[in-house]
C-alpha cells in the first residue's frame, strides 16, 4: 500500500526506515502536545514571560519563521509574475516550507495569546490602530493561500490522480497560481513589513525605536528585504540537506546558483541599508532620545560583537559567498552561504525581540533577563517537529521535485 503512493520512477527508502526516521520527531511533537496542553489548561504563568518581559522564544520563532517562510511567497513572485521559469524545480518544496512555516507560526501565536477562546477577539474587535491587527489578518489570509497552493500538490499523488473529479480540479486550481501568487506577494509584504514596524514604533524602547519615512520606520523596509533575502537562501539549503538525507539528486546545480545569486544581491543591498540605518540611529535617533547608544551594548550577552556578528560575519559574508561566481559553482559554499544567511534574520529577529526587552529604558531600571521555561522550549521544538514529519511525508508521497526523475538517470 505504501510504495503504490509513492511516486513513480524515484527512490524512497523501505516503510520500515521511514517510521524510524519519525519516531524520533514524534516523541519530540509528543512531549510539545503535552506542554502546549499545560500552556492551554494552566494559563501563561507556565511560561517565564511576565508584564514586563512580554514577548520571548515564542515570539522570536514567530519572526525567525515567517521570515525563513518568506521562500514561498518571493519564489512563486519570481517564478509566476516575473517568469523566472528555473523556480520551478523548487517551487512546490518552497510552498510545502510556506505552509509550514506559517501554520507553525499561527499555532504557536494561538498558545501566547493565553486566552485562545478570545483570539477571534482581533477578527471581530479588530485595534485599527495596531500593526498587530495588519499582521494577525495578513497572515491568516495568506496561510488560507498557502493552503490553496498545497492542494494541487497533494492532489497530484499518483493514487489521488486516479481520480477523475480529483484531476480536473487540480488542474484549475493550477490556473489560479499566478493570481494566488500575485495576492500572496501582497499580503507577505505587508505583514512582514509590519512585523519590523512594530518595533521601529516603539517610542519607550530606544533600542528599537527608528526614524522612516512616512508613516514607515526603516524597521518596516528592513525586516521585508532580510525576508526576501533570505528565503531563497533557505530553501536552497533545505533542498540541498533533504537530497543529502535522501540520496537522491533533486535538482540541476543551477537552479541553487540562481537561488543564490538571487539571495546574494538581496543579501548586498539588506547589508548596504542596514549599515546607514545602524549608523544613523546611533548618532543621531537614540541620542536624541537622550540615550547613550554605547548603553545598548554595556549589559552581557549583548555586546558590540552582536551588531558585528548579525551585520558582518552573517550579512556580508554570505553575500559575498553568493556573489562570487566561483563559489557559486561549489555547493560546500552555498551551504555555508545558507546557513550564515539564515543564521543572520534569525540573529536579527533575536536581538529584536530579546535586547528590545531586555535593554533598560530609564537609568534607575535594572537590565531584564529573561531564560525560557520548559514548556516554551518544548513547544518551539513541537513546531521544528511539525515541519519536519509533515515536509517528510509530502517529499515521500508528492511530487516536490519535478525534476527528480530526470536526475535520476544521471
Amino acid at each position: 500500500m505504501d510504495s503504490s503512493l509513492i511516486l513513480r520512477g524515484v527512490r524512497r527508502c523501505s516503510t520500515k526506515r521511514f517510521l524510524a526516521w519519525l519516531a524520533p520527531w514524534a516523541v519530540m511533537a509528543g512531549i510539545g502536545v503535552f506542554a502546549i496542553g499545560l500552556c492551554l489548561v494552566k494559563g501563561l504563568n507556565q511560561t517565564n514571560m511576565d508584564n514586563r518581559f512580554a514577548f520571548g522564544l515564542w515570539i522570536f520563532l514567530d519572526l525567525a519563521v515567517i521570515a525563513l517562510g518568506a521562500g514561498a511567497f518571493f519564489t512563486g513572485f519570481l517564478l509566476y509574475i516575473l517568469r523566472r521559469d528555473e523556480l520551478r524545480a523548487v517551487i512546490n518544496s518552497a510552498v510545502v516550507l510556506g505552509f509550514i512555516c506559517y501554520s507553525g507560526a499561527v499555532l504557536v501565536l494561538a498558545v501566547d495569546v493565553g486566552q485562545p477562546l478570545r483570539a477571534w477577539f482581533t477578527f471581530w474587535h479588530p485595534n485599527v490602530h495596531s500593526m498587530l491587527t495588519e499582521v494577525t489578518f495578513c497572515i491568516t489570509v495568506y496561510l488560507t493561500v498557502l493552503a490553496i497552493e498545497y492542494l494541487p500538490i497533494v492532489l497530484k499523488n499518483r493514487q489521488l490522480r486516479k481520480v477523475p473529479s480529483f484531476l480536473v480540479f487540480e488542474g484549475e486550481l493550477h490556473k489560479l497560481m499566478p493570481v494566488l501568487a500575485a495576492v500572496g506577494t501582497f499580503l507577505s509584504f505587508f505583514h512582514q513589513g509590519s512585523l519590523g514596524g512594530l518595533y521601529g514604533v516603539l517610542q519607550g524602547r530606544p533600542f528599537a525605536f527608528r526614524d522612516g519615512f512616512a508613516i514607515w520606520p526603516t524597521t518596516f523596509f528592513l525586516f521585508i528585504l532580510s525576508a526576501i533575502a533570505t528565503g531563497p537562501a533557505f530553501v536552497l539549503l533545505t533542498t540541498s540537506i533533504v537530497s543529502k538525507i535522501s540520496g537522491a539528486r533533486l535538482v540541476r546545480h543551477g537552479v541553487y546558483e540562481l537561488l543564490a545569486k538571487i539571495s546574494g544581491w538581496l543579501l548586498i543591498i539588506y547589508v548596504g541599508l542596514k549599515s546607514v540605518d545602524t549608523i544613523v540611529w546611533l548618532n543621531q535617533t537614540a541620542p536624541r532620545s537622550g540615550i547613550n547608544p554605547s548603553q545598548f551594548y554595556a549589559w552581557q550577552p549583548f555586546g558590540t560583537w552582536v551588531l558585528i556578528v548579525e551585520i558582518v560575519l552573517l550579512g556580508l559574508v554570505p553575500a559575498l559567498i553568493f556573489m562570487s561566481p566561483a563559489r557559486r559553482r561549489s555547493l560546500p559554499w552555498l551551504l555555508t552561504g545558507s546557513v550564515l544567511a539564515c543564521l543572520g534574520v534569525a540573529l536579527n529577529r533575536l536581538v529584536m525581540t530579546i535586547q528590545t526587552l531586555a535593554v533598560p529604558t530609564l537609568k534607575f531600571e535594572p537590565f531584564m533577563t529573561y531564560w525560557p521555561s520548559w514548556q516554551e522550549v518544548a513547544t518551539f521544538l513541537f513546531v521544528i517537529a511539525y515541519g519536519v514529519i509533515l515536509y517528510s511525508l509530502s517529499f515521500r508521497y508528492l511530487r516536490l521535485f519535478p525534476q527528480e526523475r530526470e536526475m535520476q538517470k544521471y
